[in-house]
């Protein structure tokens, strides 16, 4: 029996939308980045982006368990002596709530071109209107 490997070209792409109010972070997470990997598909090849659009509504109203939420911390660095910042969890959550589930995605995506090509397919919204209509998404549950 031979392995078939597919190309871009032979994937039909579709379009997701799931909305993640009252849903939890890493689960969430989990699932929005198989389906953009598209792991959940019988033409899944590992080293090509075969994936499906996804957009995620309602990011401000994700939830985390356990104790979380008071102390999880972003950490970043400018570069620069001194440039260290931590942001909470809570703080991110009011500032920019789609940060936090993209954060999530792209740490489970792989670490190179393919997981940067991946998280462009990513859309996600603080609120619950999106302007992706026109691709008609279909609803996906977490």
């Amino acid at each position: 029996m031979k392995t078939q490997m597919f190309r871009r070209e032979d994937i039909d792409r579709r379009w997701y939308v799931v909305d993640a109010g009252e849903a939890v972070l890493g689960r969430l997470a989990t699932r929005v980045a198989d389906q953009l990997r598209g792991k959940n598909s019988p033409k899944f090849t590992p080293h090509d982006d075969v994936g499906d659009f996804v957009i995620v509504v309602n990011a401000e109203k994700v939830i985390t368990t356990g104790n979380k939420a008071a102390v999880k911390y972003y950490h970043s660095h400018s570069g620069f002596h001194g440039g260290a910042k931590q942001v909470s969890y809570e703080e991110m959550i009011e500032r920019a709530p789609e940060r936090v589930i993209i954060h999530a995605v792209k740490g489970m995506l792989p670490k190179n071109r393919l997981g940067r090509r991946l998280l462009k397919k990513l859309y996600v919204y603080a609120g619950p209107k999106h302007p992706h209509a026109a691709q008609t998404p279909e609803p996906l549950t977490v």
